[in-house]
């Protein structure tokens, strides 16, 4: 049977304005912090301060607006957390103090925590039924690329030109998503149906039931990730490896650019456990190889085999949980998902970091990857037993 088409006009919209929204992001996480300390001459605590608050208005914009999309519409939500992203943007150019930025940060994460849920609620309904993870597997490379392209953007604007610049750089890049979000078209509920659901504040409505379990799941693999995020650079310094570490990331990128797609096709034929058993173990041996890192050519094949097994989980764990709802509740469910990884990589260095003095690099590594395999008992546990049932309900 002929599958249905995936690179649609409106997918490859939706793909781009989440790309756009996190190339943002990324850019100015490696230069905020420095900013705060050149332009008001914040403490490195304050520093980290700005730079991790946009995490938390993050949190804070997905928690609100998960229950609200299919209230107020799919595009409607995309085009306000736009607009948002880029108004909050403009904020940069009128702090004049530590605290006026930190409050900058906090909206500016927050309008994030909305422009993103809206975007990947909507590509979950553009993409057809049966190439699902494949689907959000290429997705969720708008998000890798950026990753990857942002810190690089920032650091050359660091060195080439004026902070101003750089937020100028931002807004503009922030315009042209807005611009992107107006032309998209994305299947909506009946305006009858929206009012029926209406809108009840309560925290059990903030999080997806269903969508819970792969969540807590994606939540240790991503504290697995944060302390590569967070501590490489410094680790490297610690090894006299700065020059291989500043190509970890690119390393990175590249395995999960090649690898997603094929990975995402792999779970829509076989299931998900096909996919998530072996990237938990390819994770773990990539922390193995972290914890005993004695040359460049061992740290880029960490970078590698962490972006084989890290960088697909991601992308499956994403899928399961827009998977287990039904299509009225996948902005919930998009919206509980990043909250959990939100949460990880967001709060999870402060806590490695407390680990790190007591136990040093190496042995959070060799403990990342024991996290690593127990990842693989607690997807079975809490989803992957369930699989079998689960694809013959949809006829697979």
């Amino acid at each position: 049977m002929k599958s249905s088409p995936l690179w649609t006009r409106d997918f490859l919209i939706v793909a781009g304005v989440n790309f756009l929204l996190a190339l943002v992001f990324y850019m100015l996480i490696v230069v905020v912090g420095a900013y705060a300390i050149e332009a008001y001459g914040s403490s490195l605590s304050e520093a980290g301060l700005v730079a991790g608050i946009f995490v938390i208005g993050t949190l804070s914009g997905r928690l609100v607006i998960g229950q609200l999309i299919d209230v107020i519409g799919r595009k409607r939500t995309l085009i306000a957390g736009t607009a948002a992203f880029a108004l909050t943007t403009c904020l940069y150019f009128l702090s004049d103090s530590v605290s006026t930025l930190i409050i900058v940060r906090f909206l500016h994460g927050a309008a994030l925590g909305v422009g993103s849920t809206a975007a990947g609620t909507a590509v979950a309904h553009i993409i057809p039924p049966d190439r699902k993870a494949e689907g959000i597997g290429h997705f969720s490379l708008s998000t890798t690329l950026s990753s990857a392209i942002g810190p690089f953007l920032g650091l050359w604007l660091l060195q080439h030109a004026s902070f101003d610049w750089i937020f100028a750089c931002s807004l503009a890049v922030s315009v042209i998503g807005l611009l992107a979000a107006t032309r998209l078209q994305v299947p909506e509920l009946e305006a009858a149906h929206r009012a029926m659901r209406g809108f009840e504040f309560s925290f059990g409505r903030l999080l997806e039931r269903r969508a819970v379990p792969v969540a807590v799941v994606a939540f240790m693999a991503g504290l697995c990730y944060a302390s590569v995020l967070a501590f490489i650079n410094v680790y490297a310094v610690e090894l006299d490896l700065v020059t291989a570490a500043s190509f970890f990331f690119i390393v990175y990128s590249a395995v999960v650019l090649l690898s997603r797609p094929w990975t995402g096709r792999l779970m829509d034929r076989k299931g998900s456990n096909v996919v998530v058993f072996p990237c938990c173990i390819l994770l773990a041996l990539g922390l193995v190889l972290l914890a005993n890192v004695q040359s460049a050519v061992m740290l880029l094949a960490a970078a590698a085999l962490i972006g084989l097994g890290f960088g697909n989980l991601q992308s499956v764990f994403y899928a399961v949980a827009v998977k287990v709802v039904t299509p009225q509740r996948m902005g919930l469910a998009t919206s509980t998902f990043f909250i959990f990884l939100d949460a990880s990589l967001g709060f999870g260095p402060y806590l490695l970091g407390l680990a790190i003095s007591q136990i040093g690099y190496r042995n959070l590594y060799w403990a990342m990857a024991a996290l690593a395999v127990l990842c693989m008992g607690a997807f079975y546990l809490l989803h992957g037993r369930h699989v079998a049932r689960l694809r013959a309900a949809d006829g697979h």
